[in-house]
């Protein structure tokens, strides 16, 4: 019997040991493991900010409608997953079609063809559609905060299905893909680090009008409308600036130094909004308050959320104080207004992310202006960018009005966007689910 030759079996195990550190997809593309890694948390991280905005917007309702509430984020992670696998990451990073209107890749679909694909960066594609996938879910959840307590469960689910394919998958490619053209708006396209624009104003605007199409709620502005469970909210909110994290410092879609400045950028942010709001709050009426707190925490996240990759710690600190001034004072006008947007969508999301998209152009990183310019063949203007950043947003703001209006409008006629008077008393919990949020506590 011919003597096992045990230096062969050493020399394999030794090659085996030192290669485990990185892997190879059949068309030749390293994996970079710990890129990998870090992007499958931040789609973990991006994922939590959804039950963690279900209990910010639980909390702030009636108790008779929180799980109806709640069930308008939980109800995204499962209509928008789908339609993303199908369709939405064709439509988002697919080549233009229809004069640049959306992308579509027929590889894309169903996610196919990216079955063994690594991108360039290192991570499997996949890592990066799911990781995308989660902003498509949480973009139309935000919008429910504008017409919570008041809106059809069925036709919101019908209503964020037609809205994610025609308003959100639209200006994701306008904004993120390589040939999308507000990616290639001026010497160096428009900024949007992690979704100001694609995210947030979007859903901003989009809450107000829907807000103002379907009216208050029965009895706002007259009847009290107090919150069922401030705790609740500020677990919530905490939710949100953890996943956050996975949000703004994951768009880097590395593990390296874009990464930690963008996630000490996110970390600067929402503690100075959340200080400025309650500072703001203690000198106009007397008391600094939780709910004032959380909401300080979330312009500031919003307002950094495009900026995230080129403003140092300091940008980051003005761009939190100046959101929360401004958000602090859009609501004030909303009530001076009259108009009821339930959870100040547009008040804190709206106003942060159209803050974060244009104030951002003053405190970019000069590491960044010299790239920026060395890319564009010259010199990088402060102000050929403010103009691009102020164009990005202005034209997000008036396509997703204009196709939100369109959509709700199509959506009222099919199914009633609004609940009928009956459902409102009753409450949405029990109305649209059979169930009641606290046992055998009083729904009212």
């Amino acid at each position: 019997m011919k003597k096992f030759n045990w230096k062969v079996l050493y020399v394999t195990g030794f090659f085996l040991l030192i290669s485990s550190g990185s892997l190879f997809a059949s068309d030749g593309a390293e994996i970079d493991s710990g890129a990998t890694a870090w992007m499958l948390t931040s789609t973990a991280l991006v994922l939590l900010m959804v039950p963690g905005l279900a209990m910010f917007y639980g909390g702030l309702v009636r108790t008779k409608n929180v799980l109806g509430t709640m069930m308008h984020s939980f109800a995204a992670m499962g209509v928008m997953t789908i339609l993303w696998v199908i369709v939405g990451y064709s439509m988002t990073f697919g080549s233009n079609v229809l004069w640049g209107w959306f992308g579509w890749n027929s590889a894309y679909v169903f996610l196919d063809g990216i079955d063994e694909s690594i991108l360039e960066a290192g991570v499997p594609e996949y890592v990066f559609s799911m990781f995308q996938g989660k902003f498509a879910i949480i973009t139309p959840a935000l919008i429910a905060g504008a017409f919570a307590e008041r809106v059809n469960f069925k036709a919101y689910v019908f209503f964020i299905a037609v809205w994610g394919i025609f308003v959100y998958n639209p200006l994701c490619h306008w904004v993120w893909a390589e040939d999308g053209f507000l990616f290639n708006l001026g010497a160096n396209g428009a900024i949007d680090f992690a979704g100001g624009t694609v995210v947030h104003i979007s859903a901003g605007v989009s809450g107000l009008v829907a807000a103002l199409y379907l009216g208050a709620r029965r009895g706002f502005p007259k009847t009290s409308i107090p919150p069922s469970n401030l705790v609740m909210t500020m677990i919530g909110g905490g939710l949100l600036w953890v996943g956050w994290f996975g949000f703004n410092a994951g768009s880097s879609i590395a593990s390296g130094l874009s990464t930690a400045q963008a996630l000490t950028a996110t970390q600067v942010a929402a503690a100075s909004g959340a200080i400025a709001w309650i500072i703001i709050e203690y000198f106009h009426a007397g008391k600094a308050t939780a709910l004032g707190f959380v909401s300080g925490i979330l312009a500031g996240l919003v307002a950094v959320t495009p900026a995230a990759g080129v403003v140092k710690p300091f940008g980051a600190l003005i761009l939190g104080i100046i959101a929360s001034a401004l958000c602090y004072y859009a609501i004030i006008m909303k009530n001076k207004l009259g108009y009821d947007d339930s959870l100040d969508a547009f008040g804190i999301h709206g106003i942060g992310g159209i803050v974060g998209a244009i104030f951002l152009t003053f405190f970019i990183r000069e590491s960044w202006m010299a790239d920026a310019a060395a890319a564009a063949g010259g010199s990088w203007s402060m102000m050929q960018q403010l103009g691009v950043q102020v164009a990005a947003v202005l034209i997000a703001i008036v396509y997703a009005a204009v196709l939100t209006l369109i959509i709700i409008w199509i959506t009222d006629k099919l199914f009633g966007m609004r609940s009928s008077a009956k459902s409102e008393m009753e409450g949405l919990d029990s109305a649209y689910h059979g169930e009641h949020g606290y046992g055998m506590l009083n729904p009212n």
